[in-house]
């Protein structure tokens, strides 16, 4: 992720903190931090790029390395998505990763997302435009 360095600084995230608080009020975007079962903060997940008018958002999630491979992510999508259909009453919700980004494909198929197509330049990753996978979820009662 661009934001992660090796800078990255305390005074960083709590910029993250007071811009996450203010998309919150806004309704702009929702962003959660994510904490393993032994309260260990291990990456964050959120709904953004709201369209209003078809009820769809993007969902996405960054787990650090050393959490990676249990289950996290795929809590917090399934999470996210209950959030995202019962609260914000949305009727889809996509999750956008670029096609060689094999582990956060994995979570969207695990967390039961339909994989619907590869879209050309749909990511811009380092600067470059690189393809990309779109999965969806839609609510239960949709389907």
């Amino acid at each position: 992720m661009p934001w992660c360095h090796p800078d990255y600084a305390e005074s960083d995230s709590i910029t993250w903190v007071k811009k996450a608080q203010e998309s919150w009020r806004s309704g702009d975007e929702y962003g959660f931090a994510l904490f393993d079962r032994a309260g260990r903060f291990a990456g964050g997940a959120g709904l953004n790029q709201f369209n209003r008018d078809h009820k769809l958002a993007n969902l996405g999630y960054w787990v650090r390395q050393s959490r990676q491979g249990h289950g996290i992510a795929v809590s917090a999508v399934r999470c996210l998505a209950r959030f995202g259909f019962e609260t914000l009453r949305l009727t889809r919700i996509e999750i956008v990763a670029a096609v060689d980004n094999i582990a956060s494909r994995r979570v969207a198929q695990k967390s039961g997302a339909e994989f619907e197509c590869l879209a050309r330049n749909r990511l811009i990753v380092g600067g470059v435009p690189v393809t990309a996978a779109i999965y969806s979820l839609i609510p239960p009662s949709s389907r």
